[in-house]
């Protein structure tokens, strides 16, 4: 990875996206162990987790991990899903963060020397040459050993620097013992 000691470094994180690379590789991310890696990496101010909750329910089952990684040095992002109907009268559920992540992005980049975004979406390559020409280095996490990858060509060539999730596997999985802290992870799909 490259990092400098002295970089201010945020971490944004398109919670569903993640989700989706890890669950592709068949793994589960331990993310006391994310934060305490990237952590290590220099100075790290905020780490950003976006996530949309289904609304009307009672129970939601990202409702322990949401709660587990706010007291846990995380910022919480959210915004309860809208549930429509297409064109073909199915149901669907909506739940898109791109835009709360990519405000975010543009209000903290006078502060940060680096972000890392967790994400794959091809949207966001916009957001990423945006804030390098602010000064700030791009760091996107995600993956290309899924079938189908799940980083789009663009985003990858437009980050400063790419991290392969696989790569990064064995710092940031979740151990499979009995442990209180760790919850396991579910997630709503955009």
């Amino acid at each position: 990875m490259m990092f400098y000691p002295q970089e201010k470094i945020a971490l944004f994180i398109d919670g569903s996206n993640l989700y989706a690379a890890a669950r592709a590789l068949q793994f589960d991310i331990d993310y006391k162990r994310l934060l305490e890696l990237f952590s290590a990496q220099g100075q790290l101010i905020r780490a950003f987790y976006y996530t949309a909750l289904l609304e009307d329910q009672e129970y939601s089952p990202l409702r322990p991990l949401v709660d587990w990684l706010d007291y846990n040095g995380y910022t919480m992002v959210t915004k309860p899903t809208k549930e429509y109907t297409d064109a073909m009268g199915r149901r669907k559920i909506k739940g898109n963060m791109d835009i709360e992540l990519a405000i975010d992005v543009m209000e903290m980049a006078q502060h940060l020397d680096h972000i890392v975004l967790f994400s794959g979406d091809g949207d966001f390559r916009r957001l990423v040459e945006a804030v390098q020409r602010k000064g700030v280095r791009v760091t996107v996490v995600s993956t290309i050993r899924s079938a189908p990858p799940m980083i789009a060509d663009e985003l990858r060539r437009q980050a400063d620097v790419f991290i392969e999730l696989t790569d990064i596997r064995e710092d940031i999985e979740r151990v499979h013992h009995h442990d209180p802290m760790r919850q396991p992870m579910t997630h709503a799909t955009d």
